[in-house]
């Protein structure tokens, strides 16, 4: 899969090592920086990584700040973005499974890093549940949601 990831000062070291991670995996990861432990404003990176899994122009997004709200709170701004927050193993496979999410947000500040390489793996290897009619009629719902409320990047 090719895979966004973006953060901020706070989620930086960890994004580092998210990268590696994946790039150990096979997968092509495309970073949207920041590229250093700097202050920096976190939409000026969580934004285009957004903007990105929107287009299709990736697969999946893992993003990276200090608690994983600020990312999750900027991404689901865009038109056919999900993001979750996960803190948790358990949380990972939910959000994937139940919740078909295609970015996950990650608190670098609060989750070490063996932690969240274990949420990396479990999110990225757990397929959405669609068979399942409580799970699809939920996760239509959300996107109905979606729909009714954001504009598609080709309207804008």
């Amino acid at each position: 899969m090719k895979i966004a990831v973006a953060g901020d000062h706070a989620g930086y070291s960890l994004k580092e090592e998210v990268k590696a991670l994946l790039t150990s995996q096979g997968h092509e990861v495309v970073d949207f920086g920041t590229n250093n432990e700097e202050a920096c404003d976190l939409p000026d990176y969580i934004y285009p990584a957004a903007l990105a899994v929107s287009e299709g122009k990736v697969d999946r997004g893992i993003f990276i700040d200090g608690v994983g709200y600020g990312s999750a709170m900027i991404a689901n701004k865009i038109y056919g973005v999900y993001a979750a927050v996960c803190q948790d193993p358990f949380c990972a496979e939910l959000a994937r499974s139940h919740s078909d999410t295609n970015v996950l947000c990650i608190g670098g500040k609060i989750i070490g890093s063996a932690l969240a390489l274990e949420i990396v793996k479990v999110w990225m290897t757990t397929d959405h549940q669609g068979d399942v009619e409580k799970y699809k009629r939920r996760v239509g719902k959300v996107v109905e949601i979606s729909e009714k409320h954001l504009k598609k990047l080709s309207e804008l």
